[in-house]
């Protein structure tokens, strides 16, 4: 019987809150975060002043607190992605990690006490002790953070946003990296597209019209194997809620019968329903293809919050999924988000982010997916040569997109600098993306808002379709007695190195999107390709690469 349970965030108990707040440090001048909170383009590009935002208007906010030992961290993540160091795939703990690198618990309960007694209510605190979660009203942020909120005239936007009048700095002498949700100038966005024509002959997939279904999928990518993702829980990043009813419609219709328990989550009090106004369209695609690629799966965990970083950092403090994936975008805060990729990584996490839909990065707004501890999945268009058959023919899809970082702090890890070549146009000293690519062309099947639909696409498929292989992949490591793969992009490049690429992936050298071509090997519109079945299933998770 399939069940949704519903976990609130935790809410720290008062008695806790008053014990902290008596050893709460305060400091005569107020001290500025590490890294600034106001996006670079609003800082350098100054908006006009609309008007104030109501005093009682409520916010919710992360608050990150630093890492310790970067240095270390980075060679430790080193030597477990290794294969020829005895501390191959040796994940920690999250308290090993938290002991190791987390902040100290004295600096941590300072800081949640600090907040506590400044009239904020802590929505969440994290077992790494990485970030703190926090409701607070206009008037105590402009308090606290010594700022003024206003809201702006967009500049490219038809829209206001709201934002602080400068840089936020705070009473407190324990370091903070950064405030998250102080302004809404970059709104997060699903990596999710519908055809012109929504009822447009399919590629002769199994739903109506020949569109595609999840089970067409699995069995391209596939095919009949015994592998189901049994024993494996996957996470889904998610920033608005979910229907479940819209999960169950999608398998009752189109099969097969849905056994995965969902399991929503919500990391910060964010309801975990969609109400009025609210399209769980990308939410549901989620579970639907992720589940659909691995239909044994013990469970789904749907987390869902207010900002990005609330809901990847419960989902590395939890470490109860190892195949975690993401299909939306959003603004760059690198200083943040690295240091929890980073912890996946560590943790043996595998973490998986669309690419993004109108052919460049900078179009589809360049982040998760420029930074190199995420798997950056591109878009192909999928065909097979029957309803339900196998896979008959893949060409890179003209939406997906890709390309070398527009961030410089996004340098291109050793592994891919063998893959760069005049005929990918790839950079040669930054992050080139995506990695890898799956099924994403507007010919596909979902079912949301009550009701089932053709014509969708995007790299939003591409993401929790591979995160189901991942689950694929864990289910036979496990099996074998070996760790989960963890990290993908060192095992990816490794075997695209090998011999046994061409039979571990499908090579897309057909199709273009924006100014890139795909080409034999790798390139910047499929990486490496999409999945090829049992061999690429027995090369990641065994871990040797000939």
């Amino acid at each position: 019987m399939v069940r949704t349970a519903l976990r609130s965030s935790l809410v720290v108990p008062f008695s806790l809150l008053a014990a902290l707040a008596a050893a709460s440090p305060a400091i005569a001048n107020p001290l500025p975060t590490l890294t600034p909170s106001l996006p670079a383009a609003l800082s350098q590009h100054p908006a006009a002043l609309v008007s104030a935002p109501a005093q009682t208007q409520l916010m919710h906010l992360s608050v990150a607190l630093p890492l310790r030992d970067r240095a270390g961290l980075d060679a430790l993540l080193a030597d477990i992605y290794n294969p020829q160091s005895p501390n191959f795939r040796h994940y920690l703990s999250v308290a090993e990690f938290t002991r190791r690198f987390g902040p100290t618990a004295a600096d941590y309960q300072a800081a949640v006490a600090f907040f506590a007694g400044s009239g904020m209510t802590i929505r969440s605190v994290a077992a790494n002790r990485g970030l703190i979660d926090l409701e607070a009203s206009v008037a105590d942020a402009e308090r606290v953070f010594h700022v003024k909120m206003g809201l702006y005239r967009h500049p490219t936007e038809n829209r206001l946003f709201i934002a602080p009048d400068r840089e936020p700095t705070l009473d407190l002498s324990v370091p903070i990296t950064q405030v998250i949700g102080l302004d809404n100038f970059v709104l997060p966005t699903p990596r999710l597209v519908r055809a012109a024509d929504a009822n447009a002959k399919g590629p002769g997939g199994s739903g109506p019209n020949g569109q595609l279904i999840g089970s067409d999928v699995r069995t391209a990518y596939y095919g009949h194997g015994k592998l189901t993702g049994a024993g494996q829980s996957l996470g889904l990043m998610e920033l608005e809620g979910y229907e479940l009813s819209d999960i169950q419609l999608y398998f009752s219709t189109f099969g097969p019968p849905l056994t995965t328990n969902v399991v929503g989550i919500s990391t910060d009090g964010t309801s975990l329903g969609c109400g009025a106004g609210c399209n769980d369209g990308e939410q549901a695609l989620d579970v639907e293809y992720a589940v659909s690629m691995a239909p044994g799966l013990s469970q789904v965990q749907v987390y869902v919050g207010s900002t990005p970083e609330s809901v990847m950092n419960r989902m590395v403090s939890d470490n109860t999924s190892k195949q975690l994936s993401t299909s939306w975008g959003w603004g760059d805060h690198l200083d943040v988000d690295e240091p929890i990729m980073k912890e996946m990584a560590a943790q043996g996490q595998s973490y998986l982010t669309a690419s993004g839909d109108y052919s460049s990065l900078k179009r589809s707004g360049p982040w998760p997916e420029e930074d190199p501890f995420i798997t950056a999945v591109g878009g192909t268009s999928l065909s097979t040569k029957r309803p339900g058959g196998p896979w008959r023919a893949e060409n890179g899809w003209w939406g997906s997109a890709g390309g070398p970082s527009l961030d410089p702090r996004a340098p291109i890890a050793s592994y891919q600098i063998p893959f760069i070549n005049p005929a990918n146009a790839g950079s040669y000293t930054l992050r080139n993306v995506p990695d890898i690519a799956g099924d994403a062309n507007t010919n596909n099947m979902l079912c949301a808002q009550g009701h089932c639909a053709g014509g969708w696409g995007g790299t939003s498929f591409a993401s929790p379709i591979w995160a189901g292989f991942i689950a694929l992949v864990n289910e036979e490591a496990e099996a074998k007695g070996k760790p989960p793969v963890g990290f993908l992009n060192p095992a990816l490049y490794g075997i695209g190195a090998s011999v046994a690429y061409a039979q571990s992936f499908h090579d897309e050298v057909k199709g273009k999107s924006g100014v890139f071509n795909s080409v034999y090997g790798f390139d910047l519109v499929t990486g490496l390709g999409s999945p090829k079945g049992q061999v690429l299933i027995n090369e990641l998770a065994s871990g040797v690469y000939q």
